[in-house]
């Protein structure tokens, strides 16, 4: 396998499309574009980024869709317009791209009907999915309500082999969570999900990134919530608690909450193990004050949950450690890393999370050490196992490493 990467910051999308993918072919030395890999700026018209590609690669498939910023080897933006773009040389790996479209009607018949289209062997490693996070954008006066992923994950999983590896995101465009838009293969929609299965010769390393410590170790039980809103906490409204862990009420302005979470401890229940907690954003505070928004609509009622607080130096270190010791797991094994991609939670920016630095630069770093081509990009739910069961996360980083036998 070859593979190039390929930047581009500019607001002429036909430009951005063309230099990016040149510039990824040129890097990566690609003879024969077989798959691309693309994410462009919410701000961007999309038709005229993957003409752009398209001018370039001709009929070869893309796939990837919106992004609100792009991490590469040397770049790192979420301000202005910035694309990114892998192109990929297959000689033992294959692939098989399904997607499909309405989404939003029913997120578990979209996973049957993406696994229905899909041939297994018994080669399969990796099913790369990419969707619409949107379901219905945010108002002046409502928070999103979002595309679920865990119906979606559970559609694939009823037709797809056990133990498939299922990583991807659900893409967003921009911090005003507007619909997003998918490159399926063969075109550009919304409101669709499409997948990659990858088969052969090659190895899949995958590692999540944290950064969420518990607020002060209490267990509350959710005993009222419908969908993703959530009402009340241990038969209290759960508004009142957030205004009495402020202290005040100017939480309630902020869409998403800036450092507050929701946390399900997957793990031992008095021990705290970063690894084994799932965190939800609060998307923010209905507008009859009766609820809080969130993220994914995968809790429910009986279910206990713990207050997290947005740890900046955590993050930055969670990023390096982990990314330290997938890369170490790698040469352990004897295996040599072709590409990395990242996926990182659009909240853990800088500019978002209040940090001096940026956590992405931590993964530039140790793939750069590693001279190991590096596409990342800024998404809204990130997808990957945690304890064995690929689930939607919340304020974590995705990596995942593709490598071959020395």
């Amino acid at each position: 396998m070859k593979v190039g990467v390929g930047y581009c910051n500019n607001r002429d999308a036909f430009c951005a499309g063309r230099s990016g993918v040149t510039d990824a072919i040129r890097r990566g030395a690609i003879d024969r574009p077989d798959l691309v890999m693309a994410f462009c700026s919410g701000q961007l018209e999309h038709e005229a980024f993957l003409q752009g590609i398209n001018e370039i690669v001709g009929e070869t498939p893309v796939i990837g869709g919106d992004s609100i910023g792009i991490i590469t080897n040397h770049d790192l933006s979420y301000t202005g317009f910035p694309t990114g773009v892998a192109v990929f040389q297959f000689d033992t790996i294959k692939y098989q791209i399904a997607a499909i479209e309405d989404l939003d009607s029913d997120e578990y018949m979209a996973g049957c009907n993406l696994a229905s289209q899909l041939s297994e062997t018994e080669d399969d490693k990796l099913l790369l999915m990419f969707y619409d996070s949107i379901k219905f954008p945010a108002s002046p006066t409502s928070p999103p309500v979002m595309n679920a992923s865990s119906p979606l994950i559970e559609g694939l999983q009823s037709i797809l082999q056990p133990g498939l590896l299922i990583a991807g995101a659900g893409l967003l465009g921009n911090y005003q969570f507007s619909n997003s838009t998918q490159f399926s293969g063969s075109g550009s929609s919304q409101q669709s999900a499409v997948t990659a299965l990858i088969s052969g010769s090659i190895k899949v390393y995958h590692t999540i990134t944290h950064g969420c410590s518990p607020l002060d170790g209490i267990y509350r039980t959710i005993t009222k919530m419908q969908g993703s809103v959530i009402n009340e906490l241990d038969d209290q409204p759960i508004v009142e608690i957030i205004d009495e862990i402020y202290r005040d009420q100017d939480w309630r302005k902020q869409q998403p909450l800036n450092l507050l979470t929701i946390g399900v401890n997957y793990g031992e229940r008095l021990t705290y193990q970063e690894d084994k907690y799932v965190n939800r954003l609060i998307t923010g505070i209905l507008p009859d004050c009766s609820g809080i928004g969130m993220f994914e609509p995968d809790l429910e009622e009986g279910i206990e949950i713990q207050f997290m607080l947005r740890d900046g130096n955590k993050m930055i270190s969670s990023a390096r450690l982990n990314a330290e010791r997938l890369m170490k797991k790698i040469i352990d094994d004897e295996r040599t890393p072709l590409f990395a991609l990242y996926i990182d939670c659009a909240g853990r920016a800088a500019e978002q999370s209040n940090t001096e630095t940026e956590e992405a630069a931590e993964i530039q770093q140790v793939m750069n050490r590693h001279n190991t081509p590096l596409l990342g990009f800024y998404s809204g739910v990130e997808v990957a196992p945690i304890l064995g069961k690929s689930k939607g996360l919340d304020w974590t980083g995705v990596l995942m490493v593709l490598a071959k036998d020395n």
